[in-house]
């Protein structure tokens, strides 16, 4: 369950990200919601996911994933830089997760 709740946080982490970069461009209501909304309901689920999970391995893969999640989203959806060394560090940091989950 707690997982569940990490990844539930991970995902308000990159709504709140998303958000932040509509909100720094275009100060409207639906922005400023998506910026406050994801990350208020990512602190609360990552808060949620404390009740299972130890704090180090939940907050450690919840920035893992919130951070290689807002990279993706920047240059999938906002016209970021794709460039090979971005993309093979994405890629360490979903190996890192993943091998922080497995351990754990």
């Amino acid at each position: 369950m707690g997982w569940l709740f990490v990844l539930m946080a991970a995902v308000g982490e990159i709504t709140g990200a998303a958000g932040l970069n509509l909100y720094s461009q275009r100060k409207t209501f639906r922005n400023g919601l998506l910026y406050i909304g994801g990350f208020g309901a990512s602190f609360a689920f990552l808060y949620t996911s404390f009740h299972f999970l130890q704090l180090s391995v939940a907050y450690t893969v919840w920035v893992g994933i919130g951070t290689a999640g807002a990279v993706l989203i920047n240059i999938f959806l906002f016209g970021e830089s794709k460039n090979i060394g971005r993309i093979v560090s994405v890629g360490l940091i979903i190996i890192g997760v993943i091998g922080l989950k497995a351990f754990s």
